[in-house]
């Protein structure tokens, strides 16, 4: 919205810095926007939910009675609060982003989709006691069916008044390959890697596709099973999505990209904006859900902003440097595969004490607090491996 209206005022004569239309400029101005949004809304939002009593429903006593013990006392803590992660995103999208540009769009209908998905899902369980809310089945669904449209758009382009994004591969110091969207979206790159590890070629488009739709929905879900703690989730998502939001910068520039030899994709900044707006506004929405939490995001927020990073990795062409960074997630989405194949296939015996892993420690007697804080130490190592991939390759 402020580009069309810089463009408008510029077509009037008027003299507008450039420096609002620079990526740099409008991912400060995302983060600020984002975190200055729930802080101040907080409270107002906070008091709204308790006023209609949307308050968290804790696991039973028959799954994990040692985890109801510790954490019944946060039954009557209204969730939901994803609403309000959301919606400071989605305005700073509308205040600072480029609303023709196609990452734009599809950053947008990711958050909105999922969103809506995790606010049913949210909604089923407050309105009856003891509902588990939309069931697994109906969810998985949903979640595939929203990754396979994104992907599907990028693998079998039509025409549209939506342009595909300009992707250049450099092929020396002074040359460039044009790519379309095609090559460029079957490409995987590992950190620490200048070329493309693989290639998926025309004879493993299927594989192609189940991989990136995998990348959206598992990571969708794995930030689903982390946000079982006060302050974890979010947490884990300003570092995650900080990391992504300087891949997507330096892809943006075309000296920069020469200059660390990885893929120029035109418009990027648009992802690193839209990732700045979220680390803000997790980091805003962590100063109420920081130990003792005033508010959860639910599945509201943890579902579509899983699904963002998720999309933003596949954008870049960074899924292994997401599983990389996110690697609490993939912890925390391992340990619960782990557990179910174990006590199915191995006669009822299990590898954790509770699963998700940050339940584990808890029931060996650590305090929430410390496992929240350890947990974020590590993101922050493997934030800081991830951004240094970006040189050491």
């Amino acid at each position: 919205m402020l580009l069309i209206l810089l463009q408008y005022l510029h077509g009037l004569g008027y003299k507008i810095p450039f420096v609002f239309s620079y990526s740099s400029t409008r991912m400060i101005f995302a983060a600020i926007t984002g975190l200055v949004f729930t802080i101040f809304l907080g409270p107002k939002f906070i008091r709204k939910l308790y006023e209609l009593k949307i308050g968290q429903p804790i696991r039973g006593k028959e799954e994990c009675p040692l985890l109801f013990e510790l954490h019944g006392k946060k039954k009557d803590t209204p969730t939901m609060g994803g609403v309000l992660i959301l919606s400071s995103m989605v305005f700073s999208l509308l205040l600072w982003m480029d609303l023709t540009n196609v990452f734009t769009l599809v950053l947008l209908f990711t958050t909105i989709f999922l969103g809506l998905l995790g606010g049913r899902d949210d909604y089923l369980k407050l309105k009856k006691k003891n509902s588990k809310g939309l069931s697994s089945r109906i969810k998985f669904i949903a979640q595939v069916s929203c990754a396979s449209l994104i992907v599907l758009f990028f693998l079998c382009p039509v025409k549209s008044s939506i342009k595909g994004p300009v992707v250049k591969e450099h092929v020396d110091k002074n040359n460039f390959k044009t790519l379309k969207t095609k090559e460029y979206i079957s490409r995987l790159y590992v950190p620490f890697f200048k070329e493309p590890v693989f290639v998926f070629k025309k004879t493993a488009i299927v594989v192609l596709f189940l991989f990136l739709v995998t990348v959206i929905v598992g990571s969708s879900n794995a930030v689903n099973l982390t946000d079982g703690l006060d302050g974890l989730a979010s947490g884990c998502l300003v570092l995650v999505s900080t990391v992504l939001a300087i891949f997507a910068f330096m892809s943006n520039n075309i000296e920069m990209s020469k200059y660390l030899n990885i893929l120029y994709i035109e418009g990027s900044g648009e992802i690193a904006v839209y990732l700045c707006a979220l680390s803000g506004a997790c980091l805003g929405f962590l100063w109420y859900n920081g130990f003792p939490a005033q508010v959860f995001m639910g599945d509201t927020g943890s579902l579509a902003l899983g699904g963002i990073i998720g999309v933003s990795a596949i954008l870049l062409r960074r899924e292994v440097l997401l599983a990389l960074v996110g690697g609490i997630f993939v912890a925390e989405a391992l340990s619960v595969i782990l557990q179910v194949f174990s006590y199915k296939y191995r006669n009822k015996k299990r590898i954790f004490l509770c699963a998700p892993l940050h339940h584990h420690f808890e029931y060996k007697g650590w305090p929430e607090t410390k496992v929240v804080i350890r947990f974020w130490i590590i993101g922050l190592l493997l934030a800081i491996i991830g951004v240094a991939s970006l040189k050491f390759q």
